[in-house]
């Protein structure tokens, strides 16, 4: 609680660490760096727009050495420009200059979140690549929204893109990198998205599949051969943290039930009433119209949305997934693995420079083919087995990580993205992997 005290005379000088108020009138509060996440007043109570963060020493005293107290500062000048459309992040420099940042990395939040969750992420991925990418953190889909289900929040992210990609004429190619949910989320969205340069290929209006709106496509870069296209750009990583590919149903893929029957079927029942239609999918309980689960549908392509056609077009697809004391996504979801392929407990560390990256699969198209064949038929009734051949389909580069030593290893699920530099610091080795692997 804060108590609000007479302000001091302007020539005074606040103590350093104290709140001062000079107006209580005004529309906005500016908080330095307050630790404590506060909406701006007067603004809807739904919006993930907030104040700056203020250091507060007391903090630190009680985490015990278990939050960074400083985030590292980046060297370059990083502009965010807000809209309606979302947040840009890019080095104003880079786009001033002759060759502008040709990629666009799209960043997608997971349940709850919004497009804060990827503030750290964003702003180092710019320092480091100032005049290759330009980073859109999405915030079509927030805090409640994130209930209304994966397929209508796909198709919000699609068009968000479309929007983005619109208001940078000059970029190339595309990436998404999404944390938890949002991986889902942006699955559906590349199959709402994906599409051929042979049908773009000709100069003239292109048509908007969710407005109807006409745009003009006669670029250069759509005039070479055919070629799968997201968003009429050329696709090149896909990566998710920490996200429940194969669903939450299932023995242990929702970790926070500690993998009790009653309370997992429990759970699938219920789901719904905590986090809307995104429970239902989740849990694989939806069944609209007769059809299939969504998330089962999502495996393969459909006659309107191809899924598999979609991530087959990327150039790399990249799951981190945690190793353990993920209380909300399993190992097994969210690494796309059976329980038999799941690597041995004892992790060990690959490189010193990524302390919490434990084991890397990088799989071939011939070891997928190798896989499904050994697969007996009888089990392909199995919901999950028959999620896992579908998105099996394409390769995966597996990533898992392992907070085991870390003091914040409890809070994994958003340490793996460093959601929050205060509390998830340790995440950062994890972060400047997928940068520094990441194909440009």
């Amino acid at each position: 609680m804060i108590a609000v005290i007479s302000p001091p005379a302007p020539t005074a000088t606040p103590v350093p660490g104290s709140i001062r108020i000079p107006n209580l009138n005004r529309v906005s509060i500016p908080f330095s760096n307050s630790v404590f996440p506060l909406w701006k007043p007067k603004r809807n109570w739904l919006s993930y727009q907030r104040v700056q963060q203020m250091p507060m020493a007391w903090v630190r005293d009680m985490a015990g050495g278990c939050f960074k107290s400083v985030e590292p500062s980046s060297k370059q000048r990083i502009k965010v420009e807000e809209d309606s459309g979302g947040q840009d992040v890019f080095d104003p420099d880079a786009m001033a200059s002759k060759v502008s940042p040709e990629h666009l990395v799209i960043m997608v939040n997971g349940l709850i979140g919004s497009a804060a969750d990827w503030r750290f992420a964003a702003e180092k991925f710019v320092a480091k690549l100032p005049d290759k990418v330009i980073v859109h953190r999405s915030e079509c889909n927030y805090l409640k929204l994130t209930f209304d289900g994966v397929d209508m929040m796909g198709e919000r992210l699609a068009q968000e893109v479309l929007d983005v990609v619109k208001r940078w004429p000059e970029v190339r190619k595309i990436s998404f990198v999404a944390h938890s949910l949002g991986g889902l989320v942006a699955r559906y969205a590349i199959g709402r998205l994906y599409g051929s340069s042979s049908k773009l290929g000709q100069a003239g209006p292109l048509v908007n599949s969710l407005t109807g709106e006409h745009t003009d496509s006669s670029m250069p870069y759509l005039e070479q051969p055919s070629e799968d296209r997201i968003a009429g750009l050329e696709p090149m990583n896909f990566i998710t943290f920490a996200t429940p590919h194969l669903g939450s149903r299932g023995h242990k893929q929702l970790p926070l039930l500690c993998g009790l029957p009653f309370l997992e079927k429990r759970a699938s029942q219920t789901a719904h009433l905590v986090v809307g239609r995104s429970g239902k999918h989740l849990f694989l309980t939806d069944s609209e119209e007769g059809k299939p689960p969504l998330l089962l549908r999502m495996v393969d392509d459909g006659d309107e949305l191809k899924f598999i056609s979609a991530l087959r077009a990327f150039k790399r697809r990249v799951v981190y997934a945690n190793a353990n004391y993920d209380h909300m996504v399993g190992w097994r979801t969210s690494s796309i693995r059976r329980q038999n392929e799941l690597p041995k407990s004892n992790l060990l560390v690959l490189d010193e420079k990524y302390p919490h990256v434990v084991y890397v699969e990088r799989e071939t198209t011939n070891n997928i083919q190798n896989k499904a064949s050994s697969i007996a038929i009888s089990q392909i009734s199995d919901v999950e087995e028959v999620m896992i051949q579908g998105l099996t389909q394409v390769p995966w580069e597996r990533i898992d990580v392992s907070f085991q030593k870390s003091k914040q290893r409890y809070v994994a699920h958003t340490t793996i993205q460093v959601k929050s530099y205060w509390f998830n610091s340790d995440g950062t080795d994890v972060v400047f992997h997928m940068i520094d692997n990441f194909s440009l």
